[in-house]
């Protein structure tokens, strides 16, 4: 069926639509601007389901298709899009809030007493319809709590306390759907297709060109490391693909000629070509759909729990009531134990609290998959750190290049190993790359397909000899190049402090080059304050020598250091350090560090780390390691708020019940107490935590 619309304004390259009021929802106007937006030609695209409309900014001449795409939508086939940026999420939650506040004052001071009365029983028979159907299924809960108290106030005549009550409880469920929606959507984000450009394969010579010019049909490669850009099928090649992202199983595939491969998915080791099935926009669409759909429950563990106590103490809420009624046979003080109960302030302020500090988050820049990981932050005793990019700066540099053969100059050298680097997403290669950018060197594609070996080096054929450039272990002793005696005498001499990247060509050693990485002028004190934060062992692992690990260690005072650790061997360690009763943070941002990364309990990436990296991890950093200390002392505060807040939860609704049942309060006065506490609470929740002091 397709959309009916009156045309409200059309000029300046600018047209609004109004289909009317109740023509889609809030989740389906975001699918509207999400179809619309696939158009070439639109520039913009807002929906707003409050009336229906729909605004687009177009492209010059565009008019006519423009009008054509408006008049072939079909509303009923357009998918509700999860997708929703923050900020209109955050619009959403302050204007239902402010609608049921303006409700309550309507009904409480405007409505003549009659209707009032007919709109409060109205509302109160949805909450007790709630509670029937889960006294049918036997159970008793929050929701058969809040129908008997809704109930008692009723049958009390106290419409004004059970209209307060209702507010309350919509309040609260207001939250907790806004805490599930953030959580969804920060994850939906984090594993968004973060690709700028791609590498399309055409006529066996491989151009870099923007994903967003990708058409169907197009062979696209992918290398270890990388995302997959796009929905296609492999066309060559195998490769090992992690689909954690859709599927949630944490080991990767093996995929091969004519299996199916999905955008957001990321090659753990080989290469691959791929050919488009989908554009990447419809592949990005279809993947966070299922991610919203798919995804486990991101609610902070405390939030669980406080649900769980609050069902738990429902009964004895019943029980109390049953108990003051048996004893006092005075409906009235019965009703003050079903009115004032502990649940719906645990469940609203808890939601508050987690929202407010995954906000707080956001606000540093930092992206954080769900409040569990912010509460698991706060149990960990062990941070175990990548050396390589995490804690030495992220962008090295090329400081020497060691030409060991007549044959090649420095400059053919870095030529080379340019064009071979520019294909990985490592710090080094990156500094490889950029050496040659900075010495204006052409590096063509020249080679034939590229072979990586994860944490040793990499491997292809030029000219129809073979190159490999990595690590001195992989060079001389994997693939035992020829190594001249005045060459071994260089070796001996270069400084143990700077990381080296070996060059055979033939089996031949031919070049060296030294990429000098110093500790990030900030470690030592990010190290010191993390101490301060509940932190016992700071461990470093790294690939690197001995005598270079040590150097590091010993400039920015760890506990302890591993040196020449293959990605196994971080694995390993994580799961020792867990075995031995250690709740571990690592915190890395390259290929070999996806492993340890799954395997501890929450994992930290560097955004300018690896695709895969990024993917695994539970948090990722703007690149500042300061903010590694800002995120533990959020989720310590976090839970530090938390308890507070239960404390003075079950404290003051406590007293509030007591002096209901005593008579030394009225009910009315009893259920407003109750409610104005937990408002207080809220409203001192929704604060910044305080991070400056230990938490």
């Amino acid at each position: 069926m397709k959309m009916k619309y009156e045309l409200k304004y059309d000029r300046n390259n600018r047209i609004r639509v109004r289909c009317g009021m109740g023509a889609f929802s809030f989740e389906k106007a975001r699918g509207i601007e999400a179809l619309l937006l696939d158009d070439e030609h639109i520039l913009n695209a807002t929906a707003a389901d409050a009336n229906g409309s729909i605004t687009l900014e177009y492209e010059s001449g565009a008019r006519d298709r423009v009008i054509e795409t408006l008049d072939n939508l079909d509303l009923s086939e357009i998918k509700p899009a999860t997708e929703l940026s923050m900020k209109v999420l955050d619009n959403k939650v302050f204007f239902d809030i402010i609608k049921q506040a303006v409700l309550r004052g309507v009904s409480k001071y405007i409505l003549p007493t009659p209707i009032s009365t007919i709109y409060t029983l109205y509302k109160a028979w949805q909450f007790i319809k709630e509670g029937l159907k889960e006294l049918r299924q036997l159970r008793l809960n929050v929701a058969v709590l809040d129908a008997a108290a809704v109930s008692s106030a009723i049958l009390m005549r106290q419409f004004s306390t059970a209209s307060s009550i209702m507010y309350m409880l919509s309040i609260s469920e207001i939250f907790e759907d806004y805490t599930k929606r953030k959580a969804k959507i920060t994850l939906a984000k984090s594993i968004a297709i973060n690709v700028d450009k791609v590498w399309v394969v055409n006529k066996d010579v491989e151009v870099e060109v923007p994903l967003s010019s990708v058409k169907k049909g197009d062979l696209i490669r992918v290398r270890t490391g990388c995302m997959v850009p796009v929905d296609g099928e492999i066309c060559s090649g195998l490769a090992d693909i992690n689909q954690s992202t859709l599927t949630g199983e944490p080991l990767a595939i093996p995929r091969e000629k004519g299996d199916t491969v999905f955008a957001g998915t990321t090659v753990e080791n080989g290469d691959i070509v791929i050919r488009t099935d989908k554009l990447p926009s419809d592949a990005r669409v279809s993947k966070i759909v299922d991610l919203i759909e798919n995804s486990n429950d991101l609610k902070a563990n405390i939030q669980t729990k406080a649900e769980h106590v609050a069902n738990k103490i429902v009964p004895f809420n019943f029980f109390g009531a049953g108990l003051v009624l048996l004893f006092t046979r005075n409906i009235t003080k019965a009703a003050a134990v079903l009115m004032v109960d502990y649940s719906c302030g645990l469940k609203i302020t808890t939601s508050i609290s987690v929202i407010s500090a995954m906000k707080q988050a956001t606000t540093e820049g930092m992206m954080v998959k769900g409040g569990k990981h912010l509460e698991t932050l706060s149990e960990v005793d062990t941070v175990v750190f990548d050396k390589t990019g995490t804690l030495t700066k992220a962008t090295p540099v090329l400081e020497r290049i060691i030409s060991l053969s007549d044959k090649y100059t420095e400059d053919e050298l870095l030529k080379v190993a340019a064009c071979i680097e520019e294909h990985f997403p490592h710090s080094v290669a990156r500094a490889i790359v950029k050496a040659a950018m900075d010495r204006r060197i052409e590096h063509r594609e020249e080679h034939t397909e590229v072979n990586y070996i994860v944490a040793h080096g990499i491997s292809t054929t030029l000219y129809g000899e073979k190159v490999v450039i990595g690590s001195k272990h992989f060079i001389l002793e994997d693939e035992q190049s020829d190594v001249s005696n005045e060459a071994r005498e260089i070796i001996a001499g270069i400084s143990t402090t700077n990381s080296a990247v070996y060059l055979a060509i033939g089996g031949k050693l031919v070049g060296i080059f030294l990429v000098e990485d110093p500790p990030r002028e900030e470690a030592r004190e990010v190290i010191e304050s993390l101490r301060k934060s509940g932190i016992k062992k700071v461990i470093m692992l790294t690939g690197d020598s001995e005598n270079a690990a040590k150097a590091v260690a010993e400039k920015i005072g760890v506990d302890e250091y591993r040196s020449q650790v293959l990605p196994d061997d971080k694995n390993r360690i994580i799961k020792e350090l867990q075995d031995a009763g250690s709740t571990v943070m690592m915190v890395g941002d390259g290929i070999n560090d996806s492993p340890a990364l799954a395997a501890a309990d929450v994992s930290v990436a560097m955004r300018d780390g690896s695709d895969i990296a990024r993917e695994v991890a539970d948090i990722t950093l703007p690149g500042d390691l300061y903010q590694l200390v800002t995120v533990k002392n959020i989720g310590n505060a976090l839970i530090k708020k938390i308890n507070k807040n239960h404390m003075a939860i079950i404290g003051c609704n406590s007293l509030f019940m007591l002096g209901g049942i005593t008579n030394v309060i009225g009910l009315n006065t009893a259920a407003f107490l109750h409610n104005a506490s937990t408002m207080a609470i809220s409203v001192d929740s929704m604060k910044q935590l305080d991070i400056k002091e230990k938490s």
